[in-house]
């Protein structure tokens, strides 16, 4: 596994105008961090941080293969609005969901390291096949908290579903893995557990097709196992899933309930920035947006994932 890491030159003002290139960093997430400031003082103060400020006023990273971790960024700053969070998609290697799990986890090692290289105080693994495949990885290398969306998720549709028969559905690698499984029998250990791998939907929700005939269709194709199963609820295992929500509701109808694991790990993540101690106390929220290739595009597709606070991004540049 190549073990560099990004790490940015700079950290520009405007960012509507500027790139980043980004050299290899070391070998472990820990070498980027300090025990309470996680970037070396001679690096902070080269970008702009203070390491003696305040913990809590730190960023919080998140990252995705792309653009679907928006709907995980925008129920993360709707349920922790004084936070500010600086996002990574790593829009020149989507998708991750047809991906070896080697290739996955060397990209989200990858993707932590340039984070944590911001000074963060949390990292969100907004992408449900690098939270199957990597959060371990990341989180037995680091010191500063790690969240997924997988757990929350688990959590979330194990007690909306009355009789345990529940349905999962994601991308090829997240349904491979048996994340959602797993996390789902130790919250219901006698859970029966369907899932569905759903590719096709990823390119419906970046083009905007999201309640037409054509996403109709294929959703139905998709759900129509998990729908003669009987479940009573279904969760959204991919991060743009949540844009074809009302297809899914019209699909399978009243009777089921839809689980998105996005609000699911947003409360999750503000509940334990508050046992920490980590929460942000005054002020107003901010986001930052980092992209590894075609910011214009990433913009213009954010908006229906965000809105229109996706003014810019920064594209980011390996050797």
């Amino acid at each position: 596994m190549d073990p560099r890491f990004w790490r940015a030159r700079n950290f520009p003002s405007d960012m509507s105008a500027k790139r980043e290139t980004v050299r290899p960093a070391p070998a472990s997430l820990r070498s980027v961090e300090a025990s309470k400031f996680p970037v070396p003082q001679h690096r902070a103060k080269r970008l702009g941080l203070n390491p003696a400020a305040d913990p809590r006023n730190r960023p919080i990273g998140v990252f995705d293969s792309g653009i679907g971790g928006l709907t995980v960024l925008k129920a993360l700053a709707e349920a922790n609005p004084r936070e500010d969070f600086i996002y990574l998609g790593d829009t020149a290697r989507l998708p991750y969901g047809t991906k070896s799990a080697e290739v996955i986890l060397r990209y989200s090692l990858e993707n932590a390291g340039f984070l944590l290289a911001r000074g963060i105080k949390m990292l969100v693994i907004a992408c449900n096949t690098s939270s199957a495949v990597a959060l371990d990885e990341i989180a037995g290398t680091t010191t500063i908290p790690v969240a997924g969306v997988i757990e929350p998720g688990a959590r979330a549709v194990s007690r909306a579903s009355r009789s345990g028969k529940i349905g999962v559905i994601g991308t090829e690698a997240t349904i491979a893995s048996g994340a959602y499984t797993r996390a789902i029998k130790r919250f219901r250990p006698r859970a029966e557990v369907f899932t569905r791998a759903c590719p096709l939907l990823v390119p419906l929700a970046e083009e905007g097709w999201t309640d037409n005939e054509i996403a109709e269709r294929t959703v139905a194709h998709y759900l129509d196992s998990l729908k003669t199963s009987g479940i009573e609820a279904l969760l959204l295992g991919c991060t743009h899933y949540p844009l074809l929500r009302s297809v899914f509701e019209k699909v399978l109808g009243a009777g089921v309930k839809i689980v998105d694991s996005a609000s699911a790990t947003a409360a999750a993540v503000r509940e334990r920035l508050h046992a920490l101690g980590l929460a942000r106390l005054r002020g107003a929220g901010r986001q930052s947006f980092f992209v590894t290739e075609t910011p214009e595009r990433f913009i213009r597709v954010g908006r229906r994932f965000l809105g229109p606070q996706v003014e810019s991004a920064v594209r980011i540049e390996r050797w």
